[in-house]
């Protein structure tokens, strides 16, 4: 039995293509230019984590490198490029992987542990916000996008410190709001992105001290910020999809054609040892066992 069909297959490739766009497009549409490191600060974790999340570690990886190895060279950024391609697969990789590998792990805690949890890492967000912003972000900032320019800055204006202690705040209370009326894998999904925006956080600093010679320690703070911004706006948005589109909660291929191959051998074998009424009370039994999932792709 073949485990993809041709439909299944442009349809994942059509999903990809996309993401890999979208990646692209959040990232060069926003930059912050970093003189220290020769980098700049971007959106594109919003996508990436999105990708991932909904779609699996396989879109995250490629959506996530590929988008924003396309965005570094189309801003000029070339010499992040292969870098890029590398640790922003990784991220979108494993983001994807922890939030479908987790479930076992959520289903060990409460409901009332995993909420304390989330609120906690809520406050961790919102001080990391408002101490990035406080240090590296506000004054008069330069703000590119590649859309409109890619050399010369878009606009250039004054950010109060108070805007980013806002920011902070804000970002506390949704994340309180949301870890009080979601389910626990909404924790899992901020862990899982977190975990991911670590491992481009060091993937960086390795390139930069390593091969590129500038002041790594720079752009971590930097980095932080977009993991952090990413965590924000992707988690929303992950469950806001889900909630319209429950079928993408069974998005999960190898469990979907696995079951598929054990209901078709239980119902052979059944065929062949059994009948009548013990036939059907056995493949009734096979379906409860291994309950169908909805195919998305």
């Amino acid at each position: 039995m073949s485990s993809t069909s041709p439909t299944d297959l442009a349809r994942r490739l059509s999903v990809t293509g996309v993401f890999t766009a979208l990646v692209c497009i959040a990232t060069i549409s926003f930059t912050i230019y970093v003189p220290s490191t020769r980098g700049y600060f971007n959106i594109g974790e919003t996508m990436v984590y999105t990708a991932a999340l909904l779609f699996g570690p396989l879109v995250g990886a490629f959506a996530g490198g590929v988008g924003s190895m396309l965005a570094d060279v189309f801003l000029c950024y070339y010499y992040y490029a292969p870098a890029t391609l590398v640790i922003k697969a990784l991220e979108g990789f494993l983001a994807g992987f922890l939030s479908r590998k987790g479930q076992a792990f959520v289903k060990s805690h409460t409901r009332r542990e995993w909420r304390i949890f989330t609120i906690e890492i809520g406050i961790l967000v919102g001080i990391l916000i408002s101490l990035i912003g406080f240090l590296y972000y506000s004054g008069f900032v330069e703000l590119y996008s590649g859309i409109v320019s890619i050399e010369n800055p878009t606009s250039t204006f004054f950010i109060p410190v108070e805007f980013w202690f806002g920011i902070g705040i804000l970002s506390i209370i949704i994340i309180t709001v949301l870890a009080l009326i979601s389910e626990p894998e909404f924790s899992l999904t901020v862990i899982a992105c977190i975990f991911g925006g670590l491992l481009m956080v060091f993937g960086y600093f390795l390139y930069e001290q390593l091969f590129l010679g500038v002041f790594a320690l720079a752009e971590v703070p930097v980095n932080i910020g977009q993991m952090t911004i990413g965590v924000i706006v992707a988690a929303p948005i992950v469950r806001i999809i889900k909630q319209a589109l429950p079928q993408l909660k069974s998005y999960n291929h190898v469990k979907y054609f696995l079951r598929i191959k054990i209901e078709t051998a239980t119902w052979k074998s059944s065929r062949r040892n059994i009948g009548g009424s013990s036939l059907q009370k056995s493949w009734v039994q096979t379906r409860r066992s291994y309950p169908w999932t909805v195919s998305w792709l």
